[in-house]
């Protein structure tokens, strides 16, 4: 892949929650290796809590005993990550990774254990302890795992230091850091603080910021600071939370550019919830996960898998090996929605992108409740004279002279690369 394209991979978050083992891990690198990889499918990110010995589900235990090491550091835990043992930490499983041409990542909360904190543990580096540098009035809404950090306090940058220097001799290669994105700018100088940790840490990882909203208000900062931060909470497989989502990404699409990328968060797709019920498959209609794929592509946001890979149905998979779709998250630049508008009783979205290599990428979508046919004037994509079109999910050629008469499902898209006839000659 090239710097220019958003990360794509798969997020172990969607299908197991706190629970995933480093078996599952393994299962679904291999699957990417053998079947999406040639796409452009590359990370494979175990998600939080992998430190928690019980962790069942997307369910987190309160104030859990977690694994930790001497110098106050989260550590896998062995039960469910064997090769983890005898303090080798993550670099098994990230050398079996990169074994197979992909890309390792974790998550991480913000912060300090407030394991560390109360048995008042060692930083690596410094002699301040946890309680020094804990900052017990900032706390997680949601988890009970960890205390902020005060940049203030002497030991607290030695404690980012130590933390990523740990990632980096287990050669991570992406950290998706949590609690952190929304909580500015009450916690920004831990932010900070934790980026220039990261940077410094001898190893090129990617850094992404969650959970959302992120605050429009600091684009700048998270550019400046991190590849990667959410725009929303947590998205599943909820027609509502994907019709916001075309408000969001219209606002933050001036943002999107090489090196840092508004993440319109995974793709809750296949097989999800497995720690609940190993037959759960995802609520949305086939138009509305082209719809979800379309958007994020020509929006150009990260791409990761929620499902499980190796239960992929020929539905799912063709959606993720799209070389049309896929170009387009790749090519696209300065992506913006056009307009938005009730016609007929529905509603539509026409967005659109230059093509690196030329032409131009267009999507129009009916996130409207009923089926619809529109003639949609080309001047509204400013060409004018007739273009010839190729649709990316049906790889359909046409030829257009003014108009464009799609015919549109109920939260059904169609997207396009468009060029001029005096351009392909």
């Amino acid at each position: 892949m090239g710097q220019f394209r958003p990360p794509m991979g798969w997020n172990s978050w969607d299908c197991y929650g706190a629970a995933v083992t480093e078996k599952t891990v393994r299962e679904n690198a291999a699957y990417m290796a053998e079947h999406l990889r040639r796409y452009g499918w590359e990370y494979i990110v175990v998600d939080i809590q992998w430190y928690e010995p019980n962790a069942k589900s997307h369910e987190y235990n309160a104030y859990a005993e977690l694994c930790m090491d001497q110098y106050s550091r989260l550590i896998p835990a062995p039960n469910r990550f064997p090769s983890a043992a005898d303090g080798k930490g993550f670099k098994p499983l990230a050398d079996y990774v990169h074994s197979l041409g992909l890309k390792f990542g974790i998550h991480m909360l913000r912060g300090i254990p407030r394991q560390a904190v109360h048995r008042d543990t060692p930083i690596l580096g410094s002699g301040a302890t946890a309680r020094g540098i804990a900052k017990t009035d900032s706390i997680c809404a949601w988890n009970t795992d960890m205390y902020g950090v005060d940049p203030a306090k002497e030991g607290a940058r030695a404690y980012y230091e130590s933390l990523f220097a740990l990632y980096a001799s287990w050669d991570v290669d992406f950290v998706k850091c949590d609690d952190i994105a929304r909580e500015l700018p009450r916690e920004e100088a831990e932010l900070v603080m934790l980026s220039e940790a990261l940077r410094g840490c001898g190893r090129e990882m990617l850094l992404s910021l969650s959970p959302g909203p992120a605050l429009l208000e600091k684009a700048e900062l998270y550019k400046q600071v991190s590849d990667l931060w959410r725009i929303t909470d947590d998205f599943w497989d909820d027609w509502r939370l994907l019709y916001n989502m075309f408000e969001r990404c219209e606002k933050w699409s001036i943002h999107n550019g090489a090196g840092h990328w508004a993440d319109a968060d995974m793709l809750p797709i296949g097989a999800v919830r497995q720690d609940y019920d190993a037959a759960d498959w995802t609520r949305f209609t086939a138009e509305e996960q082209e719809t979800m794929m379309t958007l994020w592509c020509i929006f150009r946001s990260p791409l990761m898998i929620g499902a499980e890979l190796t239960k992929l149905d020929s539905f799912t998979r063709e959606l993720l090996t799209n070389d049309r779709i896929l170009a387009m998250h790749e090519k696209a630049r300065h992506a913006h929605q056009v307009w938005r508008r009730e016609t007929e009783g529905t509603e539509l979205v026409l967005w659109t992108a230059a093509c690196a290599e030329g032409g131009q990428y267009f999507a129009i979508f009916n996130i409207g409740e009923q089926a619809c046919e529109y003639a949609l004037a080309m001047r509204d994509l400013e060409a004018d004279a007739a273009v010839c079109l190729t649709e990316l999910w049906s790889g359909e050629t046409m030829c257009a002279d003014g108009v464009l008469t799609v015919a549109l499902a109920r939260h059904a898209c169609r997207a396009y690369h468009m060029q001029i006839r005096e351009e392909i000659r």
